[in-house]
């Protein structure tokens, strides 16, 4: 049975969408519009919390998308995008994905509620101003990070950079983008430039969408 993968365009499932293009993996996508939740009543049966993502595998189902990744890299590894606990820099590494959701896109996930979720009448600019600041006094690590190296772990490119990568490209699409800094800019655009980011974000695109607007230069 072919892995399954319920993914929303620009939603957090990108992240395993990402992972398996790197690693080469087939995949079934089922494309589902935002919010699934409301549009696709039957998703509530694989994932009765109505999120993205979600990955079937057999008897396996997992709806966190750092966790899907981990999952991909430990089960059908090796592969240069994971690394086994013996590597000195395994901690870090645990470490950079749970922070890519804990840390960084938390507060992006308020900004987009009280900017563009909500309706009008229920918007809340003091409320999106005051995480858009805790997003950006977070984003500090990954400036101070890239300030020394090309990706964030074991001098290669990882989940790590693949799970943070997708903050900083969900932080684009919100129209912050403006606000990084020299560094976090320059690993952006490294992270952006990789042919299984491009194909992961072509994929996930709707009819209608112009693929090159929703990459950097």
């Amino acid at each position: 049975m072919t892995m399954k993968l319920y993914h929303c365009k620009n939603a957090r499932s990108l992240r395993p969408l990402w992972t398996l293009e790197e690693m080469g993996l087939d995949y079934d996508l089922d494309l589902m519009p935002f919010p699934a939740r409301l549009h696709r009543p039957d998703y509530l049966e694989i994932n009765p919390l109505g999120t993205v993502p979600c990955l079937v595998n057999d008897e396996t189902v997992l709806t966190e998308s750092a966790a899907i990744c981990q999952y991909l890299v430990d089960k059908y590894g090796p592969t240069p995008l994971g690394l086994s606990s013996s590597d000195p820099e395994y901690g870090s590494y645990l470490n950079w994905l749970h922070r890519s959701d804990a840390t960084l896109t938390f507060p992006q996930t308020i900004v987009f509620r009280y900017t563009q979720l909500e309706p009008e009448e229920r918007r809340l600019p003091q409320v999106a101003d005051d995480y858009t600041r805790w997003f950006f006094a977070r984003l500090r690590c990954v400036e101070e990070a890239a300030a020394s190296r090309d990706y964030l772990v074991a001098g290669r490119f990882t989940i790590a950079d693949i799970c943070i990568g997708y903050a900083l490209y969900l932080a684009d699409r919100l129209g912050l983008r403006g606000g990084f800094k020299p560094n976090t800019e320059a690993y952006y655009q490294r992270l952006t430039a990789r042919p299984g980011f491009r194909r992961a974000v072509v994929a996930g695109l709707g009819e209608g969408d112009n693929p090159d607007s929703f990459f950097t230069e």
